[in-house]
């Protein structure tokens, strides 16, 4: 077993106080660096780091960082969705180590959209009917895995289904 257990720290943003959602460090009672390259195989990160070690993952609209002694997950509801997230984390890291024999490691991160292809495919009316403030953020919101096409109510017909189109090319959970 590489991980087993963790300290759950739940926090809301410092930097935005009005923030209606939870962040969270699980501190790791082990160190997992050595399975990254092997996670990042299994779960498509979209980002990985050689030194120091990390491995970024976009899931369920969250992004989560993995570093050897932490974990770092963003936009949660409650610690019962935290708590959930981590468990899971910690279930893929074992298994993940546990089958390393079997699973060829990568350290590199995933294919990316790219912002001016998304916005392109966006109607550029910074409506604001999305929650962003501009079309701009939104794209990027969905570059972070956040959002997609679903959630631009301004985008009808052929354009969305283009976004869709272009954004399956990418691994989103």
């Amino acid at each position: 077993m590489m991980l087993s257990g963790y300290t759950l720290e739940i926090f809301r943003s410092k930097c935005n106080a009005g923030a209606q959602t939870l962040h969270c460090f699980a501190h790791l009672n082990d160190d997992v660096g050595p399975v990254l390259p092997y996670l990042n195989t299994v779960l498509g990160g979209f980002g990985f780091i050689k030194d120091p070690p990390s491995l970024t993952l976009k899931s369920s609209g969250k992004l989560i960082t993995i570093h050897p002694r932490k974990i770092a997950v963003n936009a949660l509801q409650d610690e019962e969705q935290a708590e959930k997230i981590v468990d899971w984390l910690q279930r893929e890291i074992n298994s993940a180590w546990e089958n390393r024999a079997n699973i060829e490691p990568s350290t590199q991160g995933a294919k990316q959209p790219a912002l001016m292809d998304v916005l392109k495919l966006l109607p550029k009316t910074n409506c604001r009917e999305c929650g962003e403030p501009t079309c701009m953020v939104f794209a990027v919101r969905v570059i972070e895995g956040a959002k997609d096409h679903t959630n631009c109510p301004a985008l009808v017909g052929g354009k969305k289904e283009a976004l869709a189109n272009y954004l399956s090319q990418f691994h989103f959970d």
